[in-house]
């Protein structure tokens, strides 16, 4: 099995290395995490071996795999990025109790937790987070650097944009858009479109009022210029 590293030692991380210990794919050889407190540490028997700059000194020793295990969307995407600068795979996670239709397309750096339920034609996008028991039904688009939480129910045909956020045990009907770096609240019911940047919550759900400003996010287009809906086809 191929050595990885898990970028990131905190509670995500955790679950990403329990699910490749239960796919039996990867070899888990140690956490980066850039909290110096960790360094030297083990997480659930697995080494904290340093931080991110020390990247190129894993990479002499052979290593030149690596997840990303970090919850947060924009900084996953910024991790990948250095990854990938630095020439080191990035792979994915994927729980054997996870059911993926035949023709699901799966991008880059994808975790998907137990019990994910992903159903024909469905694509996931780069560094995307199907977490514990969603359902993403047929033919909807996940795109780059979002997190689906537990229990999420995507009705057909959904649309979910980069860097969105939906909360856990929310629902989206058929048919719908949700916007780019929007979330959507725990156990919220998404009957329409939502707006990027736009946070709703509720039955069914409202914008509320409050939300972060288009200045306090990031630069949403990946720095290649490529499609924030980009989905790859490794």
């Amino acid at each position: 099995m191929t050595d990885i590293l898990i970028l990131g030692a905190g509670g995500h991380g955790r679950v990403v290395l329990d699910i490749i210990h239960h796919a039996r794919t990867y070899n888990p050889v140690g956490f980066l995490d850039n909290n110096a407190a960790l360094h030297g540490r083990r997480i659930d028997g697995l080494p904290v071996l340093g931080g991110m700059n020390d990247l190129e000194k894993l990479k002499t020793t052979g290593i030149r795999a690596a997840i990303i295990a970090v919850g947060d969307n924009g900084v996953r995407r910024a991790l990948g990025d250095q990854l990938e600068s630095h020439d080191f795979e990035i792979v994915s996670a994927i729980h054997p109790s996870a059911q993926l239709a035949r023709n699901t397309t799966i991008g880059k750096g994808v975790v998907i937790a137990a019990g994910a339920l992903v159903c024909a034609h469905c694509q996931i996008g780069d560094y995307a987070i199907l977490n514990t028991g969603c359902i993403i039904d047929h033919e909807s688009m996940i795109g780059m650097a979002t997190h689906i939480c537990p229990g999420v129910r995507l009705a057909g045909h959904v649309t979910v944009e980069s860097g969105a956020h939906i909360g856990i045990g929310a629902t989206v009907i058929q048919n719908v858009r949700i916007g780019f770096e929007s979330i959507v609240g725990a156990g919220a019911v998404v009957t329409q479109d939502v707006d990027p940047m736009t946070t709703v919550v509720g039955v069914p759900a409202r914008p509320i009022k409050n939300a972060p400003s288009v200045s306090e996010f990031t630069d949403l287009i990946a720095p290649d210029g490529r499609d924030p809906m980009y989905v790859s086809t490794r």
